[in-house]
């Protein structure tokens, strides 16, 4: 989509061509960047709180398997084995979903790292071009 003119007389048009241009490729690197951070932020959620989630699941288990016992009045491998079981398996979900989380938010920052690179190499020499030029 096309962007509207600034009026005349504003801050945004009173600033030499060369202030004008450092402004707009600077807002344009901004803009390309916070959309390349956003895919860090759900990585970096998901594996700080997989492993809690995966915790609670253990907790959860644990805690039926303790009103198995006491419902029973006794100690017995069926009322202990199945929730022993889901606990296992919920921790071993929260870090399942952890690990491949923190990986790729290492290896996904690094991308947006060399990204980031390019673009301000980028728009450093696209306005010494239009500066030239101009």
């Amino acid at each position: 989509a096309a962007r509207a003119r600034p009026a005349r007389g504003t801050l945004q048009t009173a600033a030499e061509q060369a202030s004008q241009l450092t402004r707009r490729l600077r807002d344009a690197l901004h803009r390309a960047l916070a959309h390349l951070h956003l895919g860090q932020v759900v990585l970096a959620s998901v594996g700080a709180t997989a492993p809690f989630v995966g915790l609670f699941g253990t907790v959860w288990a644990i805690y039926h398997a303790l009103a198995g016992i006491a419902a029973a009045g006794g100690i017995t491998i069926d009322k202990v084995a199945g929730p022993i079981g889901e606990a296992l398996v919920m921790t071993a979900a929260g870090i399942a979903v952890a690990v491949p989380a923190v990986l790729a938010y290492n290896v996904f920052g690094k991308w947006v790292a060399g990204c980031e690179a390019e673009l301000e190499g980028f728009a450093h020499d696209l306005r010494e071009l239009m500066l030239q030029q101009g």
